[in-house]
């Protein structure tokens, strides 16, 4: 996927401070204007300042949330939450799963061209698609606090609030969601992007370990980097080594297009192998270049080299395309059959952001393994053209609510 910073900078509406003063999105602070008068109304016996005195004993938590440093007062910074809350409530409330008494669902005639109960307006779009950005997120506790003002009830402000985003967060999700256990806390989750990808990618319950051979004393060597190169071209020869002993029908066509092709890096050799399920019980150590590579047929290809098949070669060669109904934990080859098992995905209009602030959000806050990242990778590496997406969308694999298929495909250039 190139490079579109278009879609990590809100276009019509700002939340939070990082984007709270640029010139383009300043039409957007009246319909929050109309949204906070609409929240006073609903705070009975208090006063939409009483809620800005409370976010502003807030302040050093709020700070804490955000990377930057943060140029405004804490009067500045309380408001400008407020405001961005109330909004953002008025928003979500067409998103609420269950119809609730304290929640009204009456629009003010100045939001009506925004908030779509239908959800087909396209300035209802773009919202959703600001909303999403990593550089857009509000706290949760911040959310929460507001909603506990509005009902003067915990309990109900976090019903209230986990209906709304999860709601959202299922209609933003192009995959199946992860059923969430009865325990988890809405303020469990930092902002609704973290939210949302607890929803799509599923928990690494184990860590994973990775030991590091101590190499600084080997001769050549790299200097500033700390380890011998040969190891990793040794370790590429022995994994091509063992690649090309297989005589299944995928791992021959695949033989042969990194053996006579030179593309691009698209895909992780590490992630094709693992695709295959290629293993070898052969503990002799790593024998000099000289011996067992002198062929082309066993020299392993370039890192330039390595890519992936489309979906069209892997088709044409034996591989069936079998959706699954789970989450994206599901993906699987079976070897054995030949079928490559893939989660259904819908891809609309707001796919690609979603998927690109995932991704930028997994590999800011990343603890553990890339998985969400490490599939649309999977994604990349497959689709090409028109023709792959065809091909999934007829399996079932790929809901398209685009304009056509080449949409798709470009999506994943």
């Amino acid at each position: 996927m190139s490079s579109r910073p278009d879609s990590y900078t809100p276009q019509q509406l700002s939340l939070g401070p990082y984007h709270y003063l640029s010139p383009d999105l300043q039409e957007m602070e009246w319909y929050k204007i109309s949204a906070a008068k609409k929240l006073q109304t609903q705070l009975l016996c208090r006063n939409f300042e009483n809620l800005v005195e409370q976010l502003i004993k807030l302040e050093p938590k709020i700070r804490a949330c955000y990377h930057r440093y943060l140029n405004f007062n804490a009067e500045t910074l309380a408001w400008m939450m407020a405001l961005d809350v109330s909004f953002l409530l008025e928003f979500l409330q067409i998103y609420s799963i269950r119809e609730t008494k304290s929640l009204s669902r009456v629009v003010t005639s100045r939001m009506s061209h925004l908030i779509d109960y239908s959800r087909r307006k396209s300035a209802h779009h773009v919202i959703l698609r600001d909303m999403v950005m990593l550089e857009n997120q509000i706290p949760m506790f911040i959310v929460r606090k507001v909603l506990e003002f509005q009902h003067l009830s915990v309990e109900s402000a976090d019903e209230m609030m986990l209906s709304m985003i999860l709601g959202l967060a299922k209609e933003l999700s192009p995959f199946k969601t992860i059923e969430l256990p009865c325990s988890m806390k809405i303020l469990e989750h930092s902002h609704l992007l973290d939210f949302l990808y607890a929803i799509i990618v599923p928990k690494v319950e184990e860590p994973i370990e990775i030991e590091f051979e101590d190499v600084s004393d080997h001769q050549g060597s790299d200097r500033g980097f700390g380890f011998d190169s040969s190891y990793v071209k040794q370790l590429l020869k022995e994994i091509w080594k063992m690649f090309s002993q297989l005589t299944t029908g995928p791992a021959v066509l695949l033989k042969n297009i990194v053996s006579s092709v030179t593309i691009p890096l698209k895909f992780s050799w590490t992630i094709l192998s693992k695709l295959l399920h290629i293993s070898s019980d052969d503990d002799d150590p790593v024998k000099p270049e000289t011996e067992g590579f002198s062929t082309s047929k066993n020299k392993p290809p370039l890192v330039e080299e390595i890519t992936i098949p489309s979906v069209t070669q892997l088709t044409n060669s034996g591989v069936s395309f079998i959706p699954t109904r789970g989450d994206i934990s599901t993906i699987n080859f079976d070897r054995e059959k030949a079928s490559l098992y893939l989660p259904m995905i819908s891809l609309d209009t707001n796919t690609e952001v979603v998927f690109r602030n995932l991704i930028a959000y997994e590999m800011s806050n990343a603890s553990g393994p890339l998985i969400f990242t490490r599939y649309i990778e999977l994604l990349n590496g497959i689709i090409d053209t028109e023709e792959d997406v065809r091909l999934l969308r007829e399996r079932s694999i790929i809901f398209n609510r685009l304009k056509s298929d080449e949409e798709v495909a470009n999506l994943f250039e």
